[in-house]
């Protein structure tokens, strides 16, 4: 009885990492291979973004956070001066970290790959 739910188990267990097993990538090495379910693999040429510095923005939005948090601070008494703080240290993030990426976006270096997939 024990040997049974051991093989039960590994069957089990094979049924659930045999179709992890199969996924699998393709390169142009590949393009117009064709499968028996009318499938093939085609290729396509795609403009990628490299940010080598700072991918996240994290620069532009903590010193936007800065800027906006003192910049509130300088608002209101009491604790409408503390809502005023983090309302302006949230805007003040959100604002630098749009204006880090659309420098990103123009001054980023920008690399074509080839990205190859099974329809």
């Amino acid at each position: 009885m024990k040997n049974t739910h051991t093989v039960c188990g590994m069957a089990l267990a094979l049924m659930l990492v045999a179709p992890l097993a199969s996924a699998q990538t393709y390169g142009p090495q590949d393009e117009g291979r064709r499968f028996n379910d009318g499938t093939q693999v085609k290729c396509h040429k795609v403009e990628v973004q490299k940010n080598s510095r700072d991918p996240n923005r994290v620069t532009g939005t903590a010193a936007g956070a800065v800027v906006g948090g003192l910049l509130g601070n300088q608002i209101g008494k009491g604790n409408g001066r503390k809502l005023a703080t983090v309302g302006g240290a949230v805007a003040g993030g959100a604002t630098g970290r749009y204006v880090q990426g659309q420098q990103q976006q123009t001054k980023g270096d920008r690399v074509v790959e080839t990205v190859c997939e099974r329809r």
